[in-house]
């Protein structure tokens, strides 16, 4: 998943947006994202079990 990145990447990531938002800011914007992210698998899977079940006769 984030293989191209490695770790010094990540971590530059993190600091820049500790910059940008503030420590007070970034637990909120981690919940919402964790919250996008798991209703996006959400419905991705959703969607591939139709799909599998209007395949099975």
């Amino acid at each position: 998943m984030l293989s191209g990145i490695g770790i010094p990447g990540l971590i530059l990531i993190l600091i820049i947006a500790l910059v940008i938002f503030g420590p007070k800011k970034l637990p909120e914007i981690g919940k919402a994202t964790g919250e996008t992210l798991r209703e996006f698998k959400k419905s991705a899977r959703d969607l591939t079990d139709e799909d599998v079940d209007k395949q099975q006769p």
